[in-house]
């Protein structure tokens, strides 16, 4: 599975996966699609964007490829 596929792929989940996980697949999309975050965190009155920011600032210095892999990973086994 390429890591395109894998982006594809979870759209096709049955049922919604918890925050938790929702927050590691997009902190591993931004990573592997864009490198590490930049910008400001998001203020108090966003914490959904905090959350993200947060996620994706947990992924800072690893390698796209590496944040591909990984998101591959996890795709594969919320497939099962």
């Amino acid at each position: 599975m390429t890591f395109n596929e894998a982006a594809e792929a979870i759209k096709t989940l049955s049922s919604r996966p918890s925050n938790d996980t929702l927050l590691q697949l997009y902190a591993l999309f931004k990573q592997g699609t864009e490198g590490d975050v930049t910008g400001n965190r998001p203020g108090l009155l966003d914490p959904k964007g905090r959350a993200k920011f947060d996620a994706w600032t947990q992924k800072k210095g690893l390698s796209k490829e590496e944040s591909q892999q990984q998101y591959i990973a996890l795709v594969k086994t919320l497939l099962k």
